[in-house]
């Protein structure tokens, strides 16, 4: 009798270690997920930062669509500062505009002028005229890529309100992923224990 109590409390307790086991190992995988992106994300962030610094890197963003449909209205272009010099012609630059907003628009001539400076002919590529005047510039901005509607989220994020409830996700995440899991653990191992004790003493 004792023997088949014993076998019996011994799948059972098997059995609830195993109920036990899965929600934690599921557990345990959200959290390598969760940290796996973070630090994929973490390390974008990085490599952008330093991509800013060694190559004049930045971004920009279109409120307009004079450059549809090839780089629609909020957009968010990666650009890159070069001698005005090496601007060609079919190449999408930026060039900033003394008391005016900048203008990004696509080179359709481009004259060397005097100082070392160059004169570019830009055009909206939904426009169907060339701009008003070509630009004389020493250096411009080359979009080296965008991608559409991203300006929306960055400005949404730019929001107080935004970046206040993305430090609590984040700082959430953190304490969730390092709190100390002892407690909980002991308690299981004593519930454990005390279910085998129990079981032990029927004859």
């Amino acid at each position: 009798m004792t023997a088949t109590l014993t076998t019996v409390q011994d799948e059972g307790e098997a059995d609830a270690n195993e109920r036990t086991a899965s929600p934690t190992r599921r557990r345990g995988a959200v959290r390598e997920v969760l940290l796996n992106i973070a630090a994929v994300l973490g390390a974008v962030c990085i490599a952008l930062t330093l991509a800013a610094l060694i190559f004049d890197i930045t971004l920009i963003m279109f409120k307009t669509g004079s450059m549809s449909p090839t780089i629609p209205a909020g957009s968010l272009a990666i650009v890159r500062e070069i001698p005005a010099s090496e601007a060609r012609v079919g190449d999408v630059v930026t060039v900033d505009r003394p008391g005016q907003l900048p203008v990004t628009h696509r080179v359709v001539a481009a004259e060397p002028g005097a100082d070392g400076q160059s004169v570019l002919t830009l055009r909206g590529d939904a426009n169907p005229v060339d701009d008003p005047a070509p630009y004389t510039v020493s250096t411009v901005r080359l979009v080296m890529a965008s991608i559409p509607g991203l300006a929306v989220a960055v400005v949404a994020m730019s929001n107080p309100l935004a970046l206040g409830a993305v430090t609590v996700v984040v700082a959430s995440f953190i304490t969730w992923y390092f709190w100390p899991r002892s407690a909980r653990k002991e308690r299981r191992a004593r519930a454990r224990h005390g279910a085998s004790s129990f079981g032990g003493s029927v004859a």
